[in-house]
């Protein structure tokens, strides 16, 4: 995570707050909706789920990427006879 996107998760994760104190309001409340508190928990540990695993798989591409790059000089250096590189 860069340091520019802190502020997004900063902000996902306070709505995700909010979302998880409504479901506990929801839970406490007399009467049969304990299936919506239910759905909302299950909804935000999904989507909290697929974002930490989305964010992991970028910085492993963007990992192998920068290691690919590194290589690339050292490859595509050719020599002639004369030891000239082109």
């Amino acid at each position: 995570m860069d340091v520019t996107e802190i502020r997004t998760w900063v902000i996902f994760y306070l709505l995700s707050f909010v979302v998880l104190l409504v479901a506990l309001f929801i839970t406490t409340q007399d009467g049969g909706q304990l299936w919506i508190s239910l759905m909302l928990v299950i909804i935000v540990v999904g989507v909290n789920a697929f974002l930490l695993f989305s964010e992991l798989k970028r910085y492993r591409a963007r990992k192998a990427f920068m290691h690919r790059m590194s290589k690339f000089d050292e490859t595509e250096t050719v020599s002639d006879s004369a030891g000239h590189r082109w």
